[in-house]
């Protein structure tokens, strides 16, 4: 056995199957940012494709009365632009969640094998590594490692991430609402100005103008929030995900790696003295093998020592019997 870093290291091939059954319990799904990705991009083709076959209708909705105010392209104009910079930024996290998860599986993948590199093959950019070297810097230090400050770094990082996302799904419902208030404001004006000139055509142009901005802008911002809230949620799953992971993985092999504690040297010590009674247990099993040796050589020896008595005796018998047989006389 030996001692490095002030952790007890097991026989290499123990230590490879405990790590493989650790590993086997961590709860991390590696394709998860992939698959939402994809998700993201099919609805949004499917959207695409049923907005291009339904474009008159469309175009019926959102540009009718267009040339009495502006006001409903306007606003459906913002919700538009706030929602496609909310995905691209989503779709941007997400790309790099995956990056982050395949390097983290790679890590995960170098911990199976006995005495190897854990960053081999790991970006120096992920989280992963960063975490490593972090620790390692601290180890090298002689700097208490705190787990939980680490872990709430992370996470604080993290968060900033999706704070633009954040903002747009709480506004993008209100930008709806915005509209709604703003296009019934203007059918009110219509519908004054309709009273006060009982024949006004434009005033109940206005009015209906008023009402389909308000049936568009509600529309769009329905629309956009459905599918911008459902992978805003999904992003910060990725987001948990990932971080989950690197802190099983940094509680369950980077901690034991670089972190000496009395709690861990307790547990290395009944380890040890585990592995102690191991071999106690099969030096006695050695001692008793050694001891029924023993007891057959001593037998085969007082076997030889009996047989060596009574050669003289045999052999006087022999020679009577040859000077019997060939009636020779004794000298």
């Amino acid at each position: 056995m030996a001692c490095t870093t002030g952790v007890i290291s097991l026989p290499a091939r123990n230590s490879a199957v405990t790590r493989g059954n650790a590993l086997e319990g961590i709860q991390f799904r590696r394709f998860y940012s992939r698959r939402v990705l994809l998700q993201m991009l099919i609805v949004g083709i499917i959207t695409a494709a049923l907005m291009i076959w339904k474009a008159d209708k469309l175009a019926e909705i959102y540009l009718a009365h267009h040339e009495i105010t502006l006001f409903g392209v306007v606003i459906n104009s913002i919700i538009m632009v706030l929602f496609l910079l909310g995905v691209l930024r989503i779709a941007l996290l997400l790309i790099r969640y995956t990056r982050e998860e395949n390097a983290l599986a790679r890590m995960m993948r170098n911990l199976r094998k006995p005495d190897d590199n854990p960053l081999r093959g790991v970006s120096g950019n992920s989280l992963i590594s960063r975490r490593y070297q972090l620790m390692q810097r601290l180890h090298d230090a002689h700097t208490p490692i705190n787990h939980g400050a680490l872990a709430s770094t992370l996470v604080a990082a993290e968060s900033t991430r999706t704070s633009l996302p954040r903002f747009i799904n709480n506004v993008l419902i209100l930008t709806g609402v915005f509209g709604t208030i703003v296009s019934l404001s203007i059918a009110l004006i219509g519908a004054s100005s309709m009273l006060e000139n009982a024949v006004d055509v434009g005033g109940m142009g206005m009015v209906v103008h008023g009402m389909s901005t308000a049936l568009s802008t509600t529309m769009t911002a329905i629309a956009c929030y459905l599918y911008f809230g459902y992978f805003f949620l999904k992003v910060t799953d990725a987001q948990t995900n990932l971080v989950s992971g690197i802190e099983e993985i940094t509680a369950s092999f980077l901690m034991p790696r670089f972190q000496v504690q009395s709690d861990s040297v307790v547990h290395q010590f009944a380890g040890l003295l585990r592995g102690l009674q191991l071999l106690v247990k099969q030096m006695g099993a050695s001692q008793d093998k050694f001891a029924e040796v023993e007891a057959s050589l001593t037998r085969t020896l007082e076997e030889l020592s009996h047989q060596n008595t009574a050669l003289p005796a045999q052999m006087d018998e022999v020679k009577g019997i040859l000077r019997t047989g060939f009636r020779l006389h004794d000298e």
